[in-house]
């Protein structure tokens, strides 16, 4: 069978703070020729995150270039490797990396304005040529659906978790989750595959149960304890806090992160889910002889590291049941918006 020369793509040229409009679907877009280096995927399924949200509505605080292809997470299979391609071969399973150049860590300034679907043209396509470093094989253990959901939120919680070494978690530690999300929801998965003891926040009963499944210990209902950061430290041993937090709110939240970390614990910074005028001074650090780290996704290496695990593990990422089709991305968009999923939400590109 011919190998494709042209896709369809979703495309963004405008922001549009009021609805999803400016999300248009493309016939026939050329595919670039196939380099020597290059390897031709059909995309199979590509997963949402807050970040792909915020991009059309104009307030995703990084690098940004109009118009482009949106979608950084997804899993396909190759159907054609250029000359020099040693490491994938026709018919491997692929994820794409979130930052196509952060191979390694520490993150360079290149890897942070190489983001697929901000920077340059991301996943949602059917088809797409991708150098061979933006890519990395996929667990054996999981489906597309379950793949496409890989390369940011739990490749985040991953590096939250791992990504300092010195501080690398360990069993027996204690962790903080925040919400619901899909860095959360990863992050409870690989602390308790870990041996940690996992507290988890939520404003819901319901998904307090679910948390509980995922591995979490204690869940706390926010909403019902605002001053949780205590409430939260008092669970760990002798009340001394937590060694790892993944702090999801941003501003909205770190407070209370504050008042649970461990002396030399390590607060990750990872969302901006929750704005406030409330922000607690940098100094506030020093207060409680903590670190407090922000990251970007993570590096292939990570990726790779990350793999090896869920495999290991028989770790299934969450899904939501509700899997939309390629036509129907604007709905999907909207679903995630109005946050009905739980877990992430999936598109499927490929019958």
């Amino acid at each position: 069978m011919a190998l494709p020369t042209t896709t369809r793509a979703w495309s963004i040229a405008e922001i549009n703070k009021d609805s999803f409009d400016s999300l248009v679907l493309k016939d026939n877009v050329p595919l670039p020729k196939l380099g020597e280096r290059d390897v031709l995927v059909q995309i199979e399924a590509v997963s949402l995150n807050y970040r792909d949200l915020a991009i059309p509505k104009g307030f995703y605080p990084f690098t940004l270039n109009l118009p482009v292809v949106p979608g950084s997470d997804s899993a396909g299979i190759i159907l054609a490797t250029g000359s020099k391609v040693t490491k994938f071969a026709k018919g491997d399973r692929v994820c794409t990396l979130f930052n196509e150049h952060h191979q390694t860590n520490p993150i360079t300034p290149e890897a942070v304005t190489s983001g697929f679907g901000g920077a340059i043209d991301g996943t949602l396509r059917e088809y797409a040529v991708f150098g061979d470093h933006a890519l990395v094989k996929a667990p054996s253990t999981l489906n597309a659906i379950e793949a496409s959901t890989l390369t940011c939120a739990p490749l985040t919680a991953w590096n939250a978790l791992y990504g300092l070494q010195s501080k690398a978690i360990k069993a027996g530690e204690w962790v903080l989750t925040q919400g619901t999300g899909g860095v959360s929801l990863s992050g409870i998965q690989f602390a308790a595959a870990a041996g940690a003891t996992v507290v988890a926040t939520t404003s819901s009963k319901e998904k307090a149960e679910e948390l509980k499944k995922l591995g979490a210990t204690h869940v706390i209902n926010y909403r019902e304890t605002p001053n949780w950061g205590e409430v939260a430290r008092s669970l760990t041993p002798e009340g001394t806090g937590f060694d790892h937090i993944l702090e999801i709110g941003g501003p909205g939240s770190l407070e209370q992160s504050l008042k649970a970390i461990k002396l030399e614990g390590v607060i990750t910074i990872i969302g901006f889910l929750a704005p406030s005028d409330k922000q607690p001074p940098l100094m506030d650090a020093l207060n409680h002889v903590c670190i407090v780290r922000g990251i970007f996704v993570g590096s292939k290496q990570q990726f790779v590291e990350m793999n090896r695990a869920i495999d290991s593990n028989k770790i299934k990422p969450v899904v939501d049941s509700n899997i939309f089709s390629f036509e129907d991305i604007k709905t999907a968009y909207q679903y995630q918006w109005d946050q009905k999923h739980y877990g992430k939400v999936v598109i499927k590109i490929a019958n």
